[in-house]
């Protein structure tokens, strides 16, 4: 089994700090004290406003977030470096096996939202749908310009997408590619740090077509971060429903078909809004995971307990995201 070394080395520091509390822990109480967290750095944004706003409704517990990718995260994990990740898949029960008679932890898996994959390109871009095909036709390079899909643009089709270790790159290799394929095999491909990377290149770049998770395209949370994190927090705790995000307007995000046969050929493209990815109408979707190796009386537990409870939901909501244990509902589509 692989693992990473600087997972042991660079974490040996903070390994404590995964299981840090004061005591047992009474139902409906908070664990206090602090405890690192891996995870994919698709999920950044949603990750960054959990953790401000728990560690404002308990100020004496602190997550120390690390965001790497999906495969590290696990990686991490597995070399007990960490006691909790978010990635999008869950470990295998070789590895849960493996974690129990090493380390002798109980692995929990919980799910805690669903993603959705996005395509987006620049605003002076003409392209306003793809379909599953087109899709895999270019990451698989047999289309290769903007002509073969709408118009006479004949440049290059530039595809841009963060770290090849990254859980949206796993996801459509997977979902379009032959298996052993790479989608940096592609030459007119270009990985990238991260997600933030990807948007800004898209923003600039009239030719590129940018694969990123929609939490990043979501305009709700991005206005919440100006308002102060106390005011926030009773937003998030005494909304009732689930708000559709307005998703930016800052890059088109293109809409996808799925006409084969398993969706009745059906040819009706959708955006990534939360109700689509709802019913499973917008085809590029995957969960989202909490797994954790932390006993119940830890920092760990009861940021899990936030994550899931109401407030935690409704913070993935405001993503554009689709929280699990909510439903969705149409506001507003533009």
């Amino acid at each position: 089994m692989k693992l990473f070394k600087y997972a042991i080395i660079g974490l040996s520091a903070l390994t404590g700090l995964g299981v840090s509390s004061c005591g047992e822990v009474k139902r409906g109480e908070y664990a206090k004290g602090s405890a690192t967290l891996f995870c994919d750095d698709g999920f950044r944004n949603i990750l960054e406003e959990e953790i401000e706003v728990f560690e404002f409704s308990y100020p004496e517990s602190s997550i120390i977030p690390f965001y790497v990718s999906e495969q590290e995260a696990i990686d991490t994990l597995l070399a007990d470096g960490t006691q909790a990740i978010i990635v999008t898949r869950e470990l295998t029960k070789e590895q849960r096996e493996y974690m129990k008679s090493k380390f002798k932890r109980v692995v929990r898996t919980h799910c805690i939202a669903v993603d959705a994959v996005a395509l987006i390109t620049n605003k002076d871009n003409n392209v306003t749908s793809l379909s599953t095909a087109e899709i895999g036709d270019i990451l698989n390079g047999k289309t290769t310009k903007w002509s073969q899909l709408a118009g006479n643009d004949t440049t290059t089709i530039k595809l841009v997408f963060d770290n090849a270790g990254s859980s949206t790159v796993s996801y459509m290799r997977e979902r379009f590619m032959p298996e052993g394929k790479k989608i940096s095999d592609n030459p007119n491909a270009y990985a990238q740090k991260n997600n933030a990377t990807v948007f800004d290149i898209v923003k600039k770049d009239r030719n590129a077509l940018g694969i990123i998770s929609v939490s990043w395209l979501g305009d709700d949370l991005s206005a919440a971060k100006s308002i102060p994190v106390d005011k926030r927090y009773e937003g998030y705790k005494n909304e009732n429903d689930t708000i559709a995000t307005n998703l930016t307007t800052e890059v088109n995000i293109l809409k996808v078909s799925d006409p084969t046969e398993k969706n009745d050929f059906n040819p009706i493209a959708y955006k990534p809004y939360q109700v689509y990815i709802n019913s499973g109408e917008y085809p590029l979707f995957r969960k989202v995971y909490m797994i954790s190796t932390a006993s119940k009386s830890t920092v760990l537990n009861s940021f899990y307990m936030f994550v899931t409870g109401f407030a935690g939901q409704k913070i993935i909501s405001k993503t554009g995201i689709l929280p699990y244990h909510m439903n969705a509902r149409v506001v507003e589509l533009k």
